[in-house]
């Protein structure tokens, strides 16, 4: 038997943790496992979740994935960690937490994002000083908000960390930052890769934030070696050590070997997002398009569009449908829904940018209001959204021979027709959907052995023949029309 090289990657998000066992050797997923997270919600845009659930999960989900590949989890040599983006985890000076994290769909922060982006010029003087433009759920507005909103807790803080670094302080005991995630901060410049000081100064002169910023390392750097109480939780090596980690998006590009240019990931989950890897960091001048670095030493130019399967799910609940008899009925309906259009906006919208927005119908007559073409509608509605980010990617210069489909909507080959046909590109599904978890593990192998990380995607990231989608000609040219449709609908915000 060859000798296994064994490294578990992390993947916390905003419904749950997902946990998967990498061989490195073989380029093998061993094991998978889950456990879910609950949210706090709030009529005023709250969303938060108490981090203390991250940890159960993330130590259920590791125990079950672990169980599953039947391996001794003492031969686990590191680990990597992704989490969702833009999310505030505070820590008072003995590493408490000192309230909920306010997380990236969060929108109780508006009006502080609004001052903030006023403070930096507008969304033009924020695209010049920091390389992206703020917007509501990044991660400064929060900062903003819980010194006006809770001062108390505000005095105390000591650490200010993203959800992915929180989990790195838990598993190493040490706070630090890698490019990738910092950049949705809002408080760190993609250009230059460094914290804006100044800005966290105008929030508060006193200083204490900076004082509380984590060091930044490199994407292949490893935090440290877990804590021996945490790796008696988790039941692995104490000797493993943990690396760098990233955002979610940043994981799934290494975990669907974007990692140079040419290919273009494209997540249907609860949100979309669309992204692909640069060498340079071209800043688009659209406020949309943010160019974020990436965890693999170059940048990641990424749209992400706030209504997906969140959107889907809402009128699949509607009509009381299961997954299977929804697609049938989208599938059913012919292309553009006979006159019917969906704008999908019912979290308020990123790209379009309308935050304000709210979902609509357009085009019902008394023939055309099916249920199928309401399934249909919903469904082009939302893909229609990650055309436009993709179309603004492709303004800045962006060239794409292929797109690797990840999320829970990639599994739905109605929906990998479609996408193919409105973006008329070939699509096709990596055989791991769980892009950011396998990205994360892969990222720990790199950062472990020092193998080549593209050495390293080559053997761990394989496409599934099987699901490669080609455009039809004569679809694209319909969808054509349904999307102009949608683009004029947009317009009349």
């Amino acid at each position: 038997m060859t000798q296994q090289n064994l490294f578990l990657g992390i993947d916390c998000g905003t419904q749950g943790t997902k946990a998967i066992v990498l061989d490195a050797s073989s380029g093998r997923v061993l094991g998978l496992g889950a456990a879910a997270h609950t949210l706090i919600s709030g009529a005023n845009g709250r969303r938060e979740q108490h981090t203390q659930e991250w940890l159960d999960a993330f130590t259920e989900a590791t125990h079950r994935a672990l169980q599953q590949a039947g391996v001794d989890g003492q031969d686990i040599l590191g680990i990597g960690v992704s989490g969702q983006q833009h999310g505030l985890v505070l820590l008072d000076e003995n590493g408490e937490v000192l309230r909920p994290a306010k997380l990236w769909c969060d929108t109780e922060t508006a009006p502080e994002n609004d001052r903030l982006l006023q403070h930096l010029g507008g969304e033009s003087g924020s695209l010049e000083r920091l390389g992206v433009a703020i917007a509501p759920g990044y991660t400064v507005s929060k900062l903003l908000w819980t010194r006006e909103q809770h001062p108390d807790i505000f005095a105390r803080i000591a650490h200010i960390l993203l959800p992915h670094d929180y989990l790195n302080y838990w598993l190493t005991g040490r706070a630090v930052a890698e490019y990738g995630d910092a950049s949705g901060t809002g408080y760190f410049n993609v250009r230059s890769r460094e914290w804006d000081v100044a800005l966290l100064k105008h929030i508060d002169p006193s200083g204490r934030l900076e004082h509380a910023l984590p060091q930044l390392i490199e994407a292949d750097q490893s935090v440290g070696s877990v804590l021996p109480a945490i790796a008696e939780r988790l039941g692995i090596n104490p000797n493993a050590i943990v690396s760098s980690g990233g955002g979610d998006n940043m994981m799934g590009a290494i975990g669907t070997g974007n990692i140079a240019p040419g290919v273009i990931t494209m997540s249907l989950g609860s949100s979309g997002t669309v992204y692909a890897f640069a060498d340079q960091p071209n800043v688009s001048p659209l406020a949309s398009v943010a160019t974020f670095c990436s965890s693999s030493g170059g940048w990641l130019p990424l749209i992400c569009t706030m209504n997906l399967t969140n959107a889907t799910g809402v009128i699949r609940e509607l009509f009381d449908l299961d997954l299977a008899a929804f697609n049938a009925l989208v599938e059913h309906a012919p292309i553009g829904a006979e006159g019917v259009s969906m704008l999908p906006f019912l979290n308020g919208e990123r790209v379009p940018a309308l935050p304000h927005a709210t979902g609509s119908l357009h085009g019902l007559t008394m023939t055309n209001l099916t249920r199928a073409n309401l399934c249909r509608a919903v469904v082009e509605g939302t893909t229609f959204g990650l055309r436009y980010g993709l179309d603004l990617l492709r303004q800045t210069g962006l060239q794409s021979h292929s797109i690797r489909l990840i999320g829970g909507g990639s599994k739905s080959p109605v929906w990998r027709q479609m996408v193919a046909d409105i973006m008329n590109t070939e699509v096709i599904c990596t055989e791991q959907s769980e892009a950011a978890a396998l990205g994360a593990a892969i990222q720990a192998a790199w950062s472990q052995s020092g193998e080549p990380l593209a050495s390293l995607c080559n053997k761990c990231v394989s496409v599934d023949p099987a699901s490669r989608t080609l455009p039809v000609t004569a679809n694209v040219s319909a969808y054509q029309q349904a999307y102009e449709r949608y683009q004029q609908l947009v317009a009349t915000l």
